[in-house]
């Protein structure tokens, strides 16, 4: 038995366009059903929703049957969060709040085995196929994806060190935190923030990193897609469902 290849991963180097779906719910079946809903991927976020690791683990059981990949948010930039995410299956992480290359490099660590890397060894694991994946220890590596995420002004500032730190596979910049950053809470769409954010992509282009980046509607995301964001989520479970359960409420009345 071989491990599994990280087609996310694949897909994202060969340059595609990915479009995915934030997931806050916490639900094995909502992850289950949005797994085949004809998005390239999700993401479970345990930064957050309340989600802990021993949660996680199910989500991407109920998911691994869809067609979308998983990619999980560890709740921060720890070794022994992002070792335990590794360990329960996910191949593809994005770690938040990364302010500056040294952080970067403490992440790629974090989701290496040695000598490249950190993170600490384990055989029976979800990960490696609970040992039956032979090939394991010498592909993981290789296989994991690792996007770090830019929130603050001041990552931004640093924000070409940063993509170039080898082992750091893509970027994903988070307009709601880089609003309140800038001094705009609530606001992403003030032009500052969109300004920011076009820049953003436009250096991340001319480094060769794929850009990232969260949309709540698909008017947003379409224009980020447009700008040269690579991989982009273009909606949110959670706000799917209340807004869905809204408009019939108030239809009903």
């Amino acid at each position: 038995m071989k491990s599994l290849e990280n087609t996310f991963k694949k897909r994202l180097l060969a340059g595609e366009t990915l479009v995915g779906l934030w997931n806050s719910l916490c639900s094995p079946i909502a992850s289950e059903a949005l797994a085949d809903a004809g998005f390239d991927w999700l993401l479970f976020d345990s930064e957050h929703s309340p989600v802990e690791v021993a949660g996680l683990y199910p989500l991407l059981q109920a998911a691994s049957g869809g067609s979308a990949e998983a990619i999980v948010r560890p709740a921060w930039n720890d070794k022994v969060l992002i070792k335990r995410v590794l360990d329960i299956g996910a191949q593809t992480i994005l770690v938040p709040f990364v302010q500056n290359a040294a952080e970067a490099r403490a992440a790629v660590a974090a989701t290496r085995y040695p000598p490249e890397g950190i993170r600490g060894v384990a055989g029976s694991t979800r990960a490696s196929r609970y040992g039956r994946a032979k090939d394991y220890f010498k592909v993981a590596n290789r296989e994991v994806c690792l996007l770090v995420q830019i929130e603050t002004g001041e990552a931004l500032e640093a924000l070409g060190e940063i993509a170039a730190v080898d082992g750091v596979d893509g970027v994903f910049i988070g307009p709601s935190d880089l609003a309140a950053s800038l001094g705009h809470l609530g606001n992403p769409g003030h032009d500052d923030v969109q300004n920011a954010l076009r820049r953003a992509v436009e250096q991340l282009r001319e480094t060769g990193k794929p850009a990232g980046i969260l949309a709540t509607n698909p008017e947003d995301a379409k224009r980020y897609r447009d700008w040269g964001y690579q991989f982009v989520a273009a909606g949110v479970d959670l706000g799917l469902l209340v807004k869905a359960a809204d408009a019939l409420a108030t239809q009903m009345k």
